[in-house]
């Protein structure tokens, strides 16, 4: 593919300065090395692939994307001044930088999770970079691009969330702030004022003429409690109004925050799949894109070893009756010290040595032990008493993250429910066994209690193992209702957002 009108000298010129510029991107250059360093964006023939790439990068900051960074005005300036055949070939190789690094960006995301958090542990799905060379070149342009976002509903309304937010933050927000630490049903006052017009503003309720907290806006608050991770008691108390005097521009930071999760998310997640969603502490059955079970949880407290990790993996089995093998941090910082006290403490659980036969505890010098030193395995036997309930689901992984059900019933009815050592605990572990082995058994609840009664650990594999999603959104959209939003439990998301704006991401408003 010579580029027209160039004299043989002129294109070997081209090709040269291709190869050199290309020489320090192990997959750039392998590409053109295969394509015997031929241009795919300068020449005459290219004017589709170049206008579909600048329309692309036009909409960058539709996706919560640097646009400084992934400037068409700058790319169309650069184009429109270079000319000489050398030069031209440098920028060859430039704009396939900056194809590779959009592209990647906009499928997979901008930054990379691990540098970001410790506990995002999450396998991006990145494609190979030269891949989307080769099937750039096979491609309709403009189909191409228009595929490389997450094709997933979630996706889409996020996007149409960050549009409405930014045109939202263009006409000015919602107003003044609520002043005050607490109102309640029957309270009057410019406060209750401020209150009502906020909520109107939000769309929670309609244009009113009242001064007074009444039944109207007392269901106005529950409502938005509701879509908040709150407790719909109606009192817009401390937390009500903390959240309600939140920013238009800080919602936007999660909106965009979410669609940056959601890129790294870009995999299929299994037509049956469980979701857990860490701040909304709910754990899901979805089957073909529909809620079909729902139930509260409990998650890893916010400490440096206890916040449950974000990742992905496939449950393969349930065990009924589980024995609980205490994990050796907890076995050394929290019972050895109570151990080291007094020898008969915590009598639930079996000392066992390193080939399990279990020791005698007073034959034992635990004060002469330390964390590194204790020899020891811990265990509590089935019972429902037990740690982990009457059942736990298994989806083995290197973080020993599972779901598993609890004797501590009590945390369910709390608000923000933070508190174990990293793994999910179910309000309804029953129920939740029975809708997944409503797949391989006509009497679901039947054939878990006939098993439950035997008191016996029992292992039950899973004929269909189902995906297992743990995630993390302060953002995320429902498909027939307004966008729901929670608190960053863990700081994460502040976390991503820093790195973001470090990127360039930047907010933006739509006047009009």
């Amino acid at each position: 593919m010579a580029l027209p009108g160039l004299a043989r000298a002129q294109v070997t010129a081209f090709n040269q300065a291709v190869a050199t510029a290309a020489a320090g991107d192990r997959d750039i250059a392998g590409f053109y090395k295969a394509v015997n360093y031929e241009g795919i964006w300068t020449g005459k023939d290219d004017r589709a692939r170049r206008a579909a790439l600048i329309s692309a990068l036009e909409r960058a900051g539709d996706h919560g994307l640097p646009t400084a960074r992934f400037s068409p005005d700058a790319l169309k300036a650069k184009m429109d001044a270079t000319k000489d055949p050398a030069a031209l070939g440098r920028l060859e190789v430039e704009i396939s930088a900056l194809f590779l690094d959009y592209a990647r960006s906009l499928q997979t995301g901008l930054l990379t999770p691990s540098r970001i958090d410790e506990g995002l542990v999450r396998e991006v799905p990145y494609r190979a970079r030269q891949s989307y060379l080769v099937n750039l070149m096979k491609s309709d342009p403009r189909g191409f691009f228009n595929a490389l976002a997450p094709r997933t509903p979630e996706y889409t309304r996020l996007m149409k969330e960050k549009l409405r937010l930014e045109t939202l933050i263009g006409r000015g927000g919602w107003g003044p702030t609520v002043a005050a630490t607490k109102l309640e049903p029957g309270a009057s006052g410019p406060s209750v004022i401020a209150l009502r017009d906020r909520l109107a503003a939000m769309g929670f309720i309609g244009r009113s003429a009242t001064q007074t907290y009444d039944a109207e806006i007392q269901s106005a608050v529950q409502q938005f409690q509701l879509a908040h991770g709150l407790s719909p008691d109606g009192v817009a108390g401390s937390g009500t109004l903390k959240e309600l005097n939140a920013s238009p521009e800080r919602r936007l930071q999660s909106v965009i925050v979410a669609m940056e999760r959601e890129r790294w998310f870009n995999r299929p997640r299994g037509k049956r799949h469980v979701l857990v969603n860490l701040t909304d502490f709910k754990a899901r059955i979805i089957d073909n894109n529909a809620v079909t079970f729902e139930t509260r949880t409990v998650v890893g407290a916010n400490q440096s070893d206890r916040r449950s990790p974000e990742f992905s993996d496939v449950m393969e089995f349930l065990v009924i009756n589980p024995s609980w093998y205490v994990p050796r941090s907890i076995a050394t910082k929290e019972y050895l010290p109570m151990l080291q006290e007094n020898p008969n403490a915590v009598r639930h659980l079996e000392i066992t040595d390193s080939n399990g036969r279990r020791i005698d505890r007073s034959a034992v010098d635990f004060t002469s032990l330390t964390e590194k030193t204790f020899p020891f395995a811990m265990r509590e036997p089935p019972s429902q008493g037990n740690a982990l309930g009457i059942v736990k689901f298994m989806f083995p992984n290197r973080y020993n993250i599972y779901l598993h059900d609890t004797p501590a019933k009590s945390l369910f009815s709390r608000e923000v429910r933070a508190y174990s050592h990293g793994c999910i605990r179910l309000a309804e572990p029953r129920e939740f066994a029975y809708a997944l082995l409503a797949r391989q058994t006509a009497d679901p609840q039947g054939y878990f209690q006939s098993v439950l009664a035997t008191g016996r650990e029992t292992r039950v594999n899973l004929k269909q193992p189902v995906p297992v999603h743990i995630i993390y959104r302060t953002a995320y959209t429902q498909a027939d209702g307004r966008t729901q939003f929670r608190r960053d439990v863990y700081g994460r998301d502040a976390r991503i957002w820093a790195a973001l704006a470090k990127e360039g991401v930047a907010l933006r408003s739509v006047q009009g």
